[in-house]
């Protein structure tokens, strides 16, 4: 989709917009009110700024109007829905409009953004902020896939089954070499943090071929590996011994078995799945315990672009050991806040989960988190430790 024409881009414009109706859609009318949390959204906020953002980017530059920023076709969209200055504890509080207003809103927003993609030229340079939107409203599917999770809300379709069984694999051991690390233009759509691609050299190293398991999880947390302060960052254990947990946040165990909270009940922890749902401090724990470490996203793209039986982007976002941080010669597009603001604060995830919509998958994606977030489809792999 980086490179697709327009028809194949409206197409996919418009898929998507049925996969969002269909996430919310699924949602009983109590469940619109979700209670205040910091890493959520009320449901009909979120929506609302996914509009927002296809009519600003897509509708709405004053430099393809004329000079002008045109109004938006709702009053009062910029004071409802633009996050940059709506506060995230004020979206509980807002007098928004009716859901059916906005869905309204919503379509006519599509549509207005897909006539106006017709008279655009072929090329992705032409049709940059169409697939900006498009990428943007993806990442906030995802987003409410998590948001349901969270909040145990039902499983919403087939798509959002628990990751299946993987083939256990040996590791591989690379030569490393040179990488172009980042994006080049021939990739097409590009985002800003993926820019430029600029050479470094990658040393061999050894590297699983999966994600590890939950299996391999378990071990650690029954060797007592959450009670074990030698294994974690000072503050991550301290918020272990506060919340006084001994395993993994969506984790229980039932006599013998061990269960993992799965949206709105509970399953057989799969041996073989991959781990997921927990944070960057687990993730360096377990690697600590085992002698491993995290791979840096260096290593991580170097990996996925040798080996073909590299299994990643259909099962966990993956932890690597890179900070979120700015490539050299950095400059923010005109969305400034989709990179510059989490630089030095967030850490970097490669690959993709189940959840994540297919367009969206590229070994060049540079997703990133707080690394405390253990509410997103995360896991991670690890490397023999040097």
């Amino acid at each position: 989709m980086r490179r697709a024409g327009r028809a194949e881009l409206a197409d996919a414009m418009r898929e998507t917009r049925d996969s969002t109706w269909r996430m919310l859609d699924a949602l009983e009318p109590a469940q619109w009110r979700v209670p205040y949390g910091r890493m959520v959204n009320p449901p009909l906020w979120e929506v609302g700024h996914v509009g927002w953002f296809q009519e600003q980017w897509c509708l709405r530059q004053p430099e393809r109007e004329g000079g002008t920023r045109p109004p938006s076709l709702l009053d009062g969209a910029d004071r409802w829905f633009d996050s940059s200055s709506v506060g995230h504890a004020d979206r509980w509080t807002l007098d928004m409009p009716s859901q059916g207003r906005i869905r309204d809103w919503l379509d006519a927003v599509l549509q207005a953004s897909i006539e106006r993609l017709r008279t655009l030229p072929e090329g992705d340079a032409a049709s940059y902020w169409h697939r900006l939107a498009l990428f943007h409203e993806q990442f906030h599917i995802e987003a409410f896939a998590y948001t349901w999770h969270a909040l145990g809300y039902r499983q919403p379709g087939e798509t959002y089954a628990p990751p299946a069984p993987m083939r256990l694999q040996p590791d591989a051991v690379l030569a490393g070499g040179p990488l172009l690390l980042g994006a080049s233009p021939d990739n097409g759509f590009v985002f800003d943090n993926e820019k430029w691609g600029h050479p470094v050299r990658v040393a061999p190293f050894e590297i699983s071929l999966q994600p590890v398991t939950n299996s391999e999880f378990l071990q650690f947390v029954e060797d007592g590996g959450y009670g074990d302060a030698r294994l974690w960052a000072p503050d991550a254990f301290a918020r272990l011994q506060a919340e006084g947990r001994t395993a993994p946040a969506g984790w229980r165990r039932i006599g013998s078995r061990w269960q993992m909270r799965w949206f709105d009940g509970w399953i057989p922890l799969e041996p073989y799945a991959p781990v997921l749902c927990v944070d960057a401090f687990e993730a360096q724990a377990w690697c600590q315990w085992a002698g491993r470490r995290l791979p840096t996203e260096a290593e991580w793209e170097f990996a996925a672009l040798a080996r073909v039986d590299l299994e990643w982007g259909d099962a966990v976002w993956e932890w690597t050991a890179s900070p979120f941080a700015p490539y050299p010669g950095f400059s923010a597009d005109p969305y400034r806040d989709y990179s510059e603001p989490w630089f030095h604060t967030h850490r970097v995830l490669r690959g993709g989960s189940f959840a994540t919509p297919r367009d969206l998958i590229d070994p060049k994606l540079r997703n990133f988190y707080l690394p405390e977030r253990a509410d997103i489809f995360a896991g991670f792999r690890s490397c023999a430790a040097r």
